[in-house]
Order: structure tokens, then sequence, then C-alpha cells
């Protein structure tokens, strides 16, 4: 997989999580995902199409992490993760990707997003509908782990 499609989701899922909810990001190492089980509780996917390229992206967070990341957000704490939690997730996923792709724009790689799809519960599944490599990357804060993976046909 391309590396310049990697950085710009990366710098996306920094920067919205910063500016949103003041809530930093250390990156762990990139591996390749060989199976479609969700490392975290709750995901957001969402589809990328383009002249040039085809791709998902999903964004996995732990259940601690996403109850803080709401509280910083919204000012709400809920108990486990609810209906508001998982559309918050939909919208940061939206976020992350919007803002890869006007940095790929940037670069010449066009594409369209589709709606993000949520999943949560404990080991719930990532179907990435893209024929290519699966590759995972690993974010820790204070209050738990986020986990991204970018699949490209590319």
């Amino acid at each position: 997989m391309n590396v310049e499609f990697i950085n710009p989701f990366i710098n996306a899922l920094r920067n919205v999580l910063a500016t949103m909810a003041q809530t930093e990001l250390t990156p762990g190492k990139p591996s390749k995902k060989k199976d479609a089980v969700a490392r975290g509780d709750v995901s957001g996917l969402i589809g990328m199409v383009g002249p040039q390229v085809k791709g998902s992206l999903s964004i996995t967070f732990d259940e601690t992490l996403a109850l803080e990341i709401m509280h910083k957000m919204l000012g709400e704490r809920p108990a486990k993760i609810d209906n508001e939690v998982t559309d918050m997730v939909g919208e940061i996923t939206n976020m992350i990707c919007g803002g890869a792709k006007n940095e790929l724009a940037e670069k010449g790689y066009e594409f369209g997003m589709a709606t993000p799809a949520v999943v949560s519960g404990k080991d719930h599944t990532i179907s990435h509908q893209v024929d290519g490599p699966k590759i995972i990357l690993p974010f820790n804060a204070p209050e738990g782990k986020a986990y991204m993976e970018i699949c490209f046909d590319k």
C-alpha cells in the first residue's frame, strides 16, 4: 500500500481528536491485519471510491476512550456505548475521511465518500469491501486505545 495514502488519515485522526475533543493520540507501530475482528468496542467504517483508487477506512475506539471523547466533545458521559456515542463515532469517522480527502486531493487523488456505518460490541467485525491489504495502526491515549484500519486496492 502506498504510504502517500496513509499519512493523510493519520494526520486527520490526530487533528480531529485534538481539535474536537482535546485528546492527543500517540501512534503505535502499523502492521498488516489478517482478520476482520475489531480490536476495540465501537467502530466507524466508511468507503471511498474514485477514478484512481477505491478504499475504506475504519476507526475503532475502546469504550473508555469513546466515552471520554463524548464527554470532552459534548459534556455528556453515558455509562456505556449508546446511540449518541455511535452517532459521535460516525461523525468522527466522517470528519477524518473528509480531512484526509482534502489532503489527498492536493496530491491529485479524488474520491467520493459513502455514509459511515457504525458497529459496536465485543469482538464485532469490520468488513472492508475492498480487495487490497489492510493496515492497522494502533493509537494510545491516557483514556484507552484507538485503532485505524485502512484498506486500498492499490
